[in-house]
């Protein structure tokens, strides 16, 4: 009998849950995906601005993103060929508007010794106008660098500014103020939603914490979150910290707020190792906040593809796209490689997950997938056709393709929500009914259940159908009690107009298998005509997992692939009438150190979040 009380219980809730469902109106239901970038850097970033984005601030980010024409450093006018919905600008808070204020000759109380060399260098770096980059600007700035006795390379400008910190709260707070206040003046409920942001960012050198960075994001406005100051590696390099901090901040004031972690890809097999900072294995405290405070996960950007990776997925001919063959920023190649990547890609990670909920009850790793540009430039872009680069040393010339084409022109975070508003979109984050792109705007819907069938493909509302069936990309996807029930999938992925037709659509699927083994597989569920429509505009699909045993967790992800199409290093190409010889790699970046030929084309594509299950 008692054994019974639990599954009568589990019933009336679930019975109440349908009823509420069938009851709401297709207006309830989110009805439109919008589209931005969580993360974004503006001159404001130590990094940005120390590596020549010194003029381009928030305003700039905001006009751009909202579809203005903006004149870049290169003297060059960029403009986005369809605005974004929403912007993130995420400045590392460290020494956050410090570059800003060093340049204007202002003392903010700090020997900045190496950042005044730095910023000399970079004012030798551009022409005499101050504003427009040199032609040879990236090698005549390393050659400034190392003549002044401050070292010439990204990496090293990286590793010394997170050790020359300032701290000074008025001069912190001032800059703060200026943050959210930008964002509020921006903000537009209904047309553009701008969030206040930042970006805590632990040293790429630290052996605890390489590149395990996190995006936070606040729900309210300027009133809320100023309250705080932005939470930095002064404070603390210890995530958990951070975790505390986000706490502190809604018990403060009510507001809600997420960390989005980001560029695992690059972690040095940090990202998904379920241990905390001091290297022990993590305990549920540690489990339970991670779940909590970072709902999201950032796995596609600038910095490369973190879905999969093909050393860890041989069987998945699709895995290896937009790869960086490397274990951190600055190159390294361990002799673990492909046991460290196990813990820095989604996929692997999702997996993690389902073993941590067996064993202690929680999964950590049940998030959506988004992506972003972490762009340094001010200027959102994920087209490949309009790629203004990393840094603002690589805006688009004759000279950036050789020492900048491992870059990716990515990504996209795609929301669904019902309205254009910080809550509306926030809400969307919460419950992961979010989506990754590594840059078209793919239209997809995913909805799970246990009765969705080919006729509702037919349907002139789909998603109302997959909202009363079932639940969305996202969700977790409860067992009905039938011992004959198998889980179905409601799929539907429209092309970007601007963009090329799709290719297919497959569904991942990674389950804990009875006896302890991590498992995975993909499945081809649509495919186009490539031999006569050259791709298709729309793919549709019901797929039901025959495989399925009610017994073992699982979860479910899509994957919607374009037709092959012209990479960005191609229109490079093309715009500056590059010659076979200027395109000679000779950088070690393919698998195991080797060269690899600089790629041309690409194969786009869309992530979905995923579905679980859990076994009652």
């Amino acid at each position: 009998m008692n054994n019974m009380v639990p599954k009568f219980f589990y019933f009336i809730a679930l019975s109440a849950f349908l009823a509420h469902n069938s009851a709401l109106t297709a207006e309830d239901y989110p009805s439109e995906v919008f589209w931005g970038d969580t993360h974004l850097h503006t001159n404001k970033s130590v990094d940005a601005n120390g590596l020549g984005n010194h003029k381009l601030s928030a305003d700039d980010a905001y006009l751009f993103a909202k579809g203005r024409k903006i004149t870049a450093h290169n003297g060059k006018v960029a403009q986005l060929s369809r605005p974004l919905d929403f912007l993130v600008i995420a400045d590392h808070a460290e020494n956050i508007g410090l570059m800003p204020t060093l340049r204007s000759n202002k003392s903010v109380g700090l020997q900045a010794n190496f950042l005044g060399s730095w910023i000399n260098a970079m004012k030798q770096a551009f022409s005499d106008t101050g504003s427009v980059l040199r032609s040879d600007s990236n090698e005549y700035f390393r050659e400034e660098l190392n003549s002044r006795g401050v070292g010439g390379s990204a990496g090293y400008f990286w590793q010394t500014w997170v050790t020359e910190q300032l701290k000074d709260d008025v001069f912190t707070h001032s800059v703060w103020n200026e943050v959210c206040e930008s964002a509020d003046r921006y903000n537009a409920p209904g047309e553009f939603t701008a969030f206040i942001g930042f970006e805590w960012t632990p040293s790429s050198r630290s052996a605890r914490s390489p590149n395990f960075h996190r995006n936070v994001i606040f729900k309210g406005d300027a009133k809320k979150a100023c309250q705080v100051l932005p939470f930095s590696i002064i404070d603390s390099e210890d995530v958990e910290d951070l975790w505390d901090y986000l706490s502190h901040y809604e018990e403060l004031t009510g507001d809600e707020v997420l960390a989005i972690p980001h560029n695992g890809n690059l972690s040095s097999g940090k990202m998904f190792k379920l241990e905390d900072y001091s290297g022990k294995q993590a305990d549920q405290t540690y489990l339970k906040n991670r779940a909590r405070w970072e709902p999201l996960y950032e796995m596609s950007q600038i910095k490369g593809d973190s879905e999969a990776h093909p050393s860890l997925s041989p069987d998945d001919k699709y895995a290896d796209f937009e790869t960086w063959h490397r274990i951190d920023f600055f190159g390294s190649l361990p002799n673990d490689f492909v046991e460290q990547k196990k813990y820095e890609y989604a996929r692997p990670a999702l997996k993690l997950g389902l073993a941590a909920e067996k064993e202690f009850g929680i999964n950590p790793f049940k998030f959506g997938m988004i992506g972003s540009t972490d762009s340094h430039t001010s200027l959102s872009t994920a087209d490949e056709n309009n790629f203004w680069g990393k840094i603002s040393l690589f805006e688009p010339s004759k000279h950036r393709l050789l020492s900048s084409w491992p870059y990716s022109a990515s990504g996209m975070a795609a929301i669904w929500a019902q309205e254009n508003t910080r809550e509306s979109l926030f809400r969307g984050m919460k419950r992961k009914e979010v989506y990754a792109t590594s840059g078209p705007r793919i239209t997809l819907r995913f909805f799970g259940g246990w009765s969705f069938n080919s006729s509702d493909l037919e349907s002139n509302s789909l998603a109302k159908i997959g909202y009363s069936k079932g639940i969305p990309m996202g969700g977790d996807l409860r067992y009905t009690g039938s011992h004959t029930s198998k889980p179905s999938f409601l799929i539907n992925a429209v092309k970007d107009p601007l963009s090329v037709n799709l290719d297919r659509i497959q569904i991942v699927k990674g389950w804990l298998a009875a006896d302890g083994e991590l498992l995975e597989k993909v499945y081809d569920i649509a495919l186009s005509n490539l031999d006569t429509q050259g791709g298709s505009e729309s793919l549709s699909a019901v797929w039901e997992d025959r495989d399925f045993d009610r017994e073992e967790r699982a979860f479910y992800y899509i994957r919607v692939l374009e037709v092959p199409s012209p990479r960005w290093t191609s229109y490079d190409v093309k715009r500056f009438n590059l010659k076979e010889e200027e395109l000679v790699n000779d950088r070690e970046f393919g698998p195991e150190g080797t060269n690899q030929k600089i790629p041309m084309v690409l194969q786009e594509r869309a992530y979905s979040s995923p579905i679980w299950y859990t076994p009652e």
